[in-house]
């Protein structure tokens, strides 16, 4: 190596610090997924586990912790929705993340067409009907076939990379 030449650290195994570190390096869109459960009270928590699997029929996939405390509301839903967070939204994010009682409390939201919550503001909002759960280690993979979609062009999205939050920058 070069005298001249900047020091970079590499490491590998198998432990899970060394694979939380290195999944870190993938820059991550925030959102938060919402429904209601049987008794027409809003759940949601914030997950950056979140893809597109198909455009035809439109399906997405979102990860919940098998251990979070919206889990059994949202694998009962019928429907859910993904509110894909603009850099605004940061609070919110860290809201939908803690244990905190009233989430939605102090966060404007509005009721979907599906009856999901609704966050006030996103970037991008999916409403979904669940089509299937399937058991992911200790997440639960919940896919929906997207119903809505709807978006605005002029927000940029809140990014989440190497366990902080992030925003684009752009040239």
């Amino acid at each position: 190596m070069a005298a001249d030449a900047p020091h970079r650290e590499y490491r590998s195994g198998s432990d899970q610090r060394t694979l939380r570190d290195a999944l870190g390096s993938f820059a991550t869109g925030v959102t938060v997924v919402t429904c209601v459960d049987s008794q027409g009270r809003p759940f949601g928590l914030t997950v950056n586990s979140f893809t597109s699997v198909s455009l035809d029929p439109p399906l997405l996939l979102v990860c919940i912790a098998r251990r979070a405390r919206c889990r059994a509301a949202l694998a009962e839903a019928a429907h859910f929705a993904v509110n894909v967070l603009q850099t605004g939204q940061q609070p919110a994010s860290i809201r939908f993340s803690t244990r905190d009682e009233d989430r939605f409390g102090t966060t404007p939201w509005s009721t979907g067409e599906t009856g999901a919550p609704l966050l006030m503001d996103s970037l991008a909002v999916f409403e979904c009907e669940r089509t299937a759960i399937h058991e992911g280690g200790d997440h639960d993979i919940l896919v929906g076939k997207v119903l809505r979609a709807s978006f605005d062009p002029n927000l940029d999205p809140l990014l989440y990379f190497r366990g902080r939050y992030r925003r684009l920058h752009f040239d």
